[in-house]
């Protein structure tokens, strides 16, 4: 057996996919698309007041909508609510509890009005994530998540990272397919107008 390094590794899974089929996926993407409600009853990023949601967070200007407990079946949700998540509850919240950000959470973080807003915050939030975990090293990944992480905290952080790498090609895959999905239902709206 020879000696592995599994932090490069598990950066390099989230990188690739980063990379090669998510971030560019994102390019371009259009205020229109950011707020795009798909289904009725869609669970969004909206201005402070507008929402109808029970759960209404956000410091700013821009507040996300939430329920808890969770509807079933839940709402259907916005890219501008997806990127809301992932920025949010699955990147900031963990560089704060891990890697030194400031402390933050869904009530008091400042939603993004605007796609090109949120995607800084994705950057931002991603490149910070990377970091922290390479800042980690072998030692670091082996050692246990602690409090931040609830009842998970005995786990080691290399089992957050790869929960960490899950939820991010997972949902912004999502958010890649909404734009597919955008594309195709309003490309016909686009030629008629042409």
């Amino acid at each position: 057996m020879t000696d592995q390094n599994w932090n490069p590794l598990l950066r390099d899974q989230l990188a690739w996919h980063w990379t090669s089929q998510l971030r560019a996926r994102l390019d371009g993407l259009t205020d229109d698309e950011y707020l795009w409600e798909p289904a009725p009853g869609c669970w969004s990023v909206r201005p402070r007041g507008t929402g109808v949601a029970p759960v209404r967070a956000g410091s700013g200007a821009m507040t996300i909508d939430f329920a808890m407990p969770q509807p079933d079946p839940p709402p259907f949700t916005t890219i501008a609510w997806r990127l809301g998540h992932v920025i949010v509850g699955v990147l900031a919240v963990r560089n704060a509890a891990h890697f030194g950000r400031a402390p933050t959470d869904y009530q008091s973080f400042g939603y993004a009005p605007t796609a090109a807003a949120a995607l800084a915050q994705l950057d931002t939030e991603y490149a910070t994530w990377l970091a922290g975990v390479e800042s980690l090293g072998e030692t670091g990944l082996a050692r246990p998540c602690g409090e931040a992480e609830g009842p998970y905290a005995d786990r080691p952080l290399a089992a957050l990272v790869l929960h960490i790498n899950r939820e991010l090609i997972h949902h912004l895959a999502e958010v890649c397919l909404l734009r597919d999905l955008y594309l195709h239902t309003h490309q016909q709206t686009r030629q008629e107008a042409s």
